[in-house]
């Protein structure tokens, strides 16, 4: 194959169709390994699981029924963010043909609609429904459907290692810039805090390579008493001016509150709390022990899945942390139900 330079390359305008040479494309893309995927995927059957259609009324979505679930896997496959994720459907033509959508010379902007599309999918995800579509598609495929392998497995979310200091600055860095709003939408001022002070206290605690008692302790107590101010002044304004604020600027300040109440008591009794929230923006996370030599905690969901000739399939997934070993009877019923699929 020749490569030229984009400098020394001589411009010619096509005045043919766009899709001339759609089928050579189209073939090219299903020989390659993301077309293989797509080949592998039965997508009429996800769609009835899923119970998406088109709109009946008004202007079709961008994407159809099989192409939202499509962007879906296209998401894990490009292991990227939902910008990175439209940049780069918008700039190759394999990921629009397993879209089932052809951009041309338009492009997509708002990359918020892939958030949209998960949001949609998830309501409706059954899983049981899901996996027995995927393997009565997968079944004629499959050689040892009577040797099955269990194991338990922590799908990490994205989470910096929470500390009580880490959590505690980042509620009240969040809920004093908000206060800070909306005061000012409100024509008040801002009540008196040493917000200022120990900011600059806390960034000097994060930079130190040692971390002592000595230091950690008085930062911890400041940022209680100064978060237990801040939560106080909030509750004022909701009351004294009815604040009409989002649903989820009421979720994040009861979060706060909840990992107030139990820093609070993990400071005074050293007892760490039951369902202990590490994150503010992710509340649901909690510490899952893994006793690993690299990661001795991980944070994600917990799952139990069973394999059943180097498939994988989920028999149970939470957040909080459980004991797989007492699921080995469910594991055996659900490999049953996967595999003794009656055929129509």
């Amino acid at each position: 194959m020749k490569i030229q330079r984009i400098s020394e390359l001589q411009h010619e305008f096509s005045f043919l169709s766009a899709t001339e040479n759609f089928d050579a494309f189209y073939t090219r893309f299903l020989k390659s390994d993301l077309g293989k995927i797509y080949l592998a995927i039965p997508w009429k059957s996800l769609v009835e699981a899923f119970q998406i259609k088109e709109k009946a009324f008004g202007s079709k979505m961008i994407f159809s029924p099989k192409g939202r679930i499509a962007l879906m896997f296209l998401k894990h496959y490009t292991c990227s963010s939902d910008r990175k994720l439209i940049e780069q459907l918008n700039s190759n033509i394999d990921y629009q043909f397993f879209c089932d959508i052809h951009l041309g010379f338009s492009r997509i902007t708002n990359f918020k609609i892939v958030s949209q599309i998960r949001c949609e999918l998830a309501e409706k995800l059954k899983i049981d429904a899901l996996e027995k579509s995927l393997y009565k598609h997968w079944r004629p495929h499959i050689e040892n459907k009577n040797q099955i392998t269990v194991d338990a497995t922590c799908y990490e979310s994205e989470l910096r290692y929470p500390t009580p200091q880490k959590l505690l600055w980042e509620a009240v860095d969040w809920l004093y810039r908000q206060l800070k709003k909306i005061c000012k939408v409100l024509g008040l001022k801002m009540m008196r805090t040493k917000y200022i002070k120990w900011k600059k206290r806390y960034f000097g605690f994060s930079k130190m390579r040692r971390k002592t008692n000595k230091k950690r302790k008085p930062l911890t107590r400041a940022l209680l008493h100064l978060l237990n101010k801040l939560i106080g002044f909030e509750k004022e304004l909701r009351t004294s001016y009815k604040l009409e604020c989002r649903v989820a600027y009421f979720r994040r300040v009861a979060t706060i509150k909840k990992v107030y109440a139990q820093q609070q008591q993990y400071f005074e009794t050293g007892v760490s709390p039951k369902n202990r929230i590490v994150s503010i923006a992710k509340s649901y996370l909690r510490p899952i022990v893994r006793g690993k030599e690299v990661k001795s905690v991980e944070f994600g969901a917990k799952v139990n899945k069973l394999q059943i000739d180097g498939i994988s399939f989920i028999e149970h997934l939470n957040f909080n942390a459980f004991n797989e070993g007492t699921r080995l009877k469910k594991t055996i019923y659900k490999a049953q139900s996967l595999t003794k699929i009656k055929q129509k």
